[in-house]
C-alpha cells in the first residue's frame, strides 16, 4: 500500500467511526448499551444483520472458497430465505413482545432458570470460539500487506475493537455496520470490475464464462442425497435451514439487533430485507473466487499464496526444494496458459477443443500435485498445518489493484471484520450480565453498576477472542471453520426454541436434558461419522425434540400460555 492508499483507509476508517461514535451518544444506561432503546428502523438493523454475518471472512473465506471449489458453496445460503420467513412468523412475535433483553432470558419465562442458564452457555462457548476467527481474518490481510507477524496484527486489532466496542454499545455497532454494508456491496463491484479489467486484451465476460464452464466452477448444484457430501441442494435447502433458524433466532449476536427495532414490524421487515438480499449478495462474492481462478489462467499465481509463508521456506533448509517446486510451477502454468489461449481461439474459429482441454485439465493436476506439495513444505518449515485458500483474495489485491482502490478494498476488509467482531462482543457481554450476573450474582444492583460490568464484560471476551485467534490459521477454510464451529451447537439451541415455542406441553425437564442429550449426540456424530456438519443442525435438533417429546406435560404450563 503506498501513501495514497493509507489516506483513503485513515478517510474512511474515521468517517465510519466518528459516525458511529457520534450515534451511540444517544443510549441511556444498559438498554442503551444493549439495545439502543428500543428505537431504531428496519433498514439500519437490516443492514446491520447482513453485515454482522458478512465479516472479512466473507471477503476472505468465500472467494478462497470458491476459487478452490466453485461456486457450490452457494448452496450453503439456499434456506436462508425460507428461514427469514418463518423467524418473521413463529420467532420475532415471542421475543419482541416479551421485552427481553436477551433471547435466554424467555427460556427462563417458559421454562426455568437451569435451561436459560445452559443455553445461554452454549451460546457464549460456539459464539467465543467464533469470536476468535473473525478476528483472525483481517489479520491475514495486513500480514500479507505488510509482511507483519500475525500475532501482533490480533493483538493490535483486538485492542481497537475492544475499545470501540466498550466506549460505543450496540448503537456505535450498528450504525458501523450500515456504513461498511453499503461499501461492502460498492466494494463486491469494484472487486468484480478490477478483476475484468487486469484479464489480457481480448479476453472478455463471455471467455470467461466458457473457461469457468469447462472446469465446472460454474456449477453450483449437486442433487446427491449423499450426507457426507458437504454442499448439495439438500443439505443447504434443509441443514442450512435448520443453521440459519439456529443462527438468526436463537443467537444473542442477532436476535439483539431485532430487538433494538422502535416496533414488531420493523423487526420483521430487518428480515425480510435479508431473505431478499443476502444470496445475490453471496453469489457475486462467490463469483470473485471463480473469477480469481479464471485470471490465474493467464496470469502465473504465486506457488503459495501467503507471501511470508513462502518466505520462510525460502530461509529455511528446504529453500532448494521450493525453488525447484516454483520452477516447476513456472513452467507448468506457462503451458496451461498458452493452451487456454490456443483453446479460445479454437473456440472463436469454431474448431473442435476437446483435444486442448484434456490438455488443459492436466496441466491443472500437475499444479494441483505441485501446490500440494509446496502445503507440505510449507507444514513442515512452519510446524503446523495453515489453508493457503484464505490468503488468494488478499495476494491478488496488493499485486494487481491500483492505487486508491486498494485502500479502499483493504478499508472495507477491516471494517467488516471490526463490524462483526464488535457484534460479537457486545451479544457476549449481554448474555454474560444479563443472564448470569445479574440473574445470578447481583440481581439487585444499579443501572451504572450493570453498565460498569458490562464493559469489563467486554474486555474479558475481547481477550478471549484474541487468544482464540492465535490458533485459528490451523483451522482451514475460515469460512468453513466458523459455521462449523456453529453447527455444533445450533440444533440443540434450535431445538429448545422450538419446545418453547410450538410445543404447549413442553416441560423443563424435557428441555434442559434435551439440551444435553443434543450436544452429546452431535459431537459423537461429528467425531465418529462422515457426515457433513450441514447437517448437525438437523441431527441436534431433531435429538432436542425427540427427548421433549418424551418428557412432556399432561397440562400446557401456565407460562407457555402467558407467552403465547
Amino acid at each position: 500500500m503506498n501513501a495514497f492508499d493509507w489516506l483513503v483507509f485513515a478517510v474512511y476508517f474515521g468517517a465510519v467511526v466518528a459516525f458511529a461514535w457520534h450515534q451511540s451518544r444517544k443510549n441511556q444506561g444498559v438498554e442503551g448499551f444493549f439495545l439502543a432503546n428500543r428505537r431504531l428502523g428496519w433498514g439500519a438493523i437490516g443492514l446491520s444483520v447482513m453485515a454482522t454475518q458478512a465479516s472479512a471472512i466473507t471477503y476472505i473465506g468465500t472467494t478462497g472458497q470458491a476459487f478452490d471449489d466453485g461456486m457450490e458453496f452457494v448452496q450453503f445460503y439456499l434456506g436462508q430465505p425460507i428461514a427469514m420467513v418463518i423467524l418473521c412468523v413463529v420467532f420475532v412475535p415471542f421475543f419482541y413482545r416479551s421485552k427481553v433483553f436477551t433471547a435466554y432470558e424467555y427460556l427462563e419465562r417458559r421454562f426455568d432458570a437451569k435451561t436459560r442458564s445452559l443455553t445461554s452457555f452454549l451460546f457464549l462457548v460456539s459464539r467465543g470460539l467464533a469470536a476468535g476467527i473473525v478476528l483472525y481474518a483481517p489479520a491475514i490481510v495486513l500480514s500479507a500487506i505488510m509482511g507483519w507477524d500475525e500475532r501482533v496484527t490480533i493483538l493490535v486489532m483486538g485492542l481497537i475493537t475492544v475499545a470501540y466496542t466498550i466506549m460505543g454499545g450496540i448503537t456505535a455497532v450498528i450504525w458501523t455496520d450500515v456504513l461498511q454494508m453499503i461499501v461492502m456491496l460498492a466494494g463486491i463491484a469494484i472487486a468484480i470490475a478490477v478483476l475484468f479489467a487486469t484479464l489480457p486484451d481480448g479476453v472478455g465476460v463471455g471467455d470467461v464464462a466458457y473457461i469457468g464452464g469447462i472446469h465446472e466452477m460454474w456449477r453450483s448444484i449437486d442433487l446427491s442425497w449423499d450426507p457426507t457430501n458437504r454442499y448439495t441442494l439438500w443439505s443447504g435447502l434443509i441443514g442450512g435451514l435448520f443453521l440459519a433458524l439456529g443462527y438468526f433466532g436463537t443467537d444473542q449476536s442477532q436476535v439483539q439487533r431485532y430487538l433494538t427495532a422502535r416496533s414488531l414490524r420493523e423487526s420483521r421487515l430487518s428480515l425480510i430485507f435479508n431473505a431478499f438480499v443476502k444470496v445475490p449478495m453471496q453469489v457475486f462474492i462467490l463469483a470473485i473466487g471463480v473469477l480469481l481462478y479464471v485470471f490465474y489462467h493467464f496470469e502465473r499465481p504465486p506457488l503459495v499464496f501467503n507471501s511470508a509463508e513462502a518466505a520462510l521456506v525460502r530461509e529455511s533448509p528446504r529453500a532448494s526444494d521450493f525453488s525447484a517446486l516454483e520452477a516447476e510451477h513456472g513452467r507448468t502454468h506457462e503451458l496451461r496458459r498458452e493452451a487456454t489461449l490456443d483453446l479460445l481461439a479454437a473456440r472463436r474459429a469454431g474448431d473442435d477443443p476437446r483435444g486442448l482441454q484434456g490438455r488443459i485439465a492436466g496441466y491443472d493436476d500437475e499444479l494441483e500435485q505441485l501446490r500440494d506439495a509446496s502445503k507440505a513444505l510449507v507444514s513442515e518449515v512452519r510446524g503446523s498445518s495453515s489453508n493457503d485458500v484464505n490468503y488468494v483474495f488478499p495476494s491478488y489485491l496488493i499485486a494487481y489493484v491500483p492505487a486508491g482502490i486498494l485502500g479502499l478494498l483493504i478499508a472495507v476488509i477491516f471494517a467488516a471484520a471490526m463490524s462483526s467482531l464488535d457484534s460479537e462482543l457486545t451479544a457476549l457481554s449481554s448474555a454474560t450480565v444479563i443472564d448470569f450476573y445479574r440473574r445470578h450474582v447481583k440481581p439487585e444492583g444499579t443501572d451504572a453498576h450493570y453498565l460498569l460490568v458490562s464493559r469489563l464484560a467486554t474486555l474479558a471476551w475481547g481477550g478471549f477472542a484474541v487468544l482464540f485467534a492465535l490458533y485459528a490459521g490451523q483451522l482451514g477454510s475460515l469460512v468453513e471453520a466458523v459455521n462449523e464451529i456453529g453447527s455444533i451447537f445450533y440444533g440443540a439451541l434450535l431445538g429448545v426454541f422450538l419446545l418453547a415455542f410450538l410445543m404447549k406441553r413442553a416441560t423443563a425437564a424435557g428441555a434442559f436434558y434435551g439440551l444435553i442429550f443434543s450436544m452429546i449426540t452431535v459431537l459423537i456424530v461429528s467425531r465418529a461419522t462422515e457426515i457433513a456438519w450441514l447437517w448437525y443442525n438437523v441431527v441436534g435438533t431433531a435429538a432436542v425434540l425427540l427427548v421433549g417429546m418424551a418428557l412432556r406435560g399432561r397440562e400446557p404450563p401456565e407460562s407457555a400460555a402467558a407467552a403465547g
